[in-house]
């Protein structure tokens, strides 16, 4: 890029997100500086000597004061929390986002806090992530081929979702706009629901007599599938908070359905239960293989924590 698409960005927030949104920051200059605020000073340090941040900031003042681009990357409900603290330092031009996996709490917040500033701020989501915690493990290519969801609201300036578009799609992502209600109702059925089952399973696998033969002899799928149980418990606890009504809604259809399975097991229905397996796998078939036309000329994405 010839110039900077941001003079001075603002990352609230300094852990593996925050720090990889830095990170693909000045792999595509994209700001001509890159300021954090995080409340640990360690992580401050290290993104300070990893050359991911220009400067470590002492307050949410000296954060947000000059930036044009103010990314809050928190836990969900800590962005509440946060925007009170920073109504009276931001610019009033500076555009205003977020990287949580509900999108309800943070423009309930926007709306009691920033009135005023609603036309520049664009709530979004990177559809990207992995288990491992921090900024150490902040990466500028995370965001390549994935997507990321922006969910403006009416009073959204279209200038300030066409300049949040442009970054994201630099980074390599692929940017993709919804309804707020309809991102939450989404994300809780293809990621906060597959979390919530992760972390059931381990956790009753490891009450079990032997936990460790149990672990020993898991075969693949257990460990794919269990790996994202190793995701940030604090993070995922607010975020089933945050998110519990979609979240409800989809759980207890899924309980529903292994209540069938269970009947169906006990019962020796065994002709039914190959019927669930088979329109399982018809449905898993179909879908990836339009998901494999889509992206047959891309590169394929970097295995992570998906929220």
């Amino acid at each position: 890029m010839s110039a900077p698409l941001f003079q001075r960005v603002a990352v609230l927030g300094l852990g593996l997100i925050g720090g990889s949104v830095a990170a693909a920051i000045r792999m595509q200059g994209l700001a001509g500086s890159v300021i954090a605020y995080d409340t640990s000073p360690d992580e401050l340090s290290k993104g300070l000597s990893l050359g991911l941040i220009d400067e470590a900031a002492e307050s949410l003042e000296q954060a947000v004061s000059g930036a044009d681009l103010v990314i809050i990357a928190v836990p969900v409900l800590a962005i509440g929390q946060m925007l009170p603290s920073i109504v009276k330092f931001v610019s009033p031009a500076a555009i205003i986002t977020d990287v949580g996996s509900v999108k309800a709490p943070v423009i309930a917040a926007a709306r009691q806090y920033l009135p005023e500033s609603l036309s520049r701020v664009v709530p979004g989501h990177p559809i990207a992530g992995s288990e491992q915690h921090g900024v150490a493990a902040a990466n500028g290519d995370l965001f390549k081929h994935h997507k990321v969801i922006l969910t403006p609201v009416a009073e959204t300036d279209g200038d300030a979702i066409e300049k949040l578009t442009v970054f994201w799609q630099t980074m390599g992502a692929e940017v993709v706009q919804m309804s707020p209600e309809h991102h939450d109702e989404v994300l809780a059925q293809t990621s906060h629901l597959p979390h919530l089952l992760a972390y059931a399973l381990i956790d009753t696998l490891s009450q079990q007599g032997d936990s460790l033969e149990i672990f020993d002899y898991a075969a693949g799928g257990l460990r794919d599938f269990s790996r994202i149980a190793s995701s940030d418990p604090v993070m995922w606890r607010d975020i089933y908070q945050a998110n519990s009504g979609p979240v409800l809604t989809i759980l207890d259809r899924y309980m529903q359905e292994l209540l069938e399975l269970r009947s169906m097991i006990a019962l020796g229905r065994v002709d039914e239960l190959a019927q669930v397996f088979g329109r399982a796998k018809l449905a898993r078939d179909h879908f990836s293989k339009v998901l494999n036309e889509r992206a047959e000329r891309a590169e394929p994405a970097t295995p992570g924590d998906d929220r």
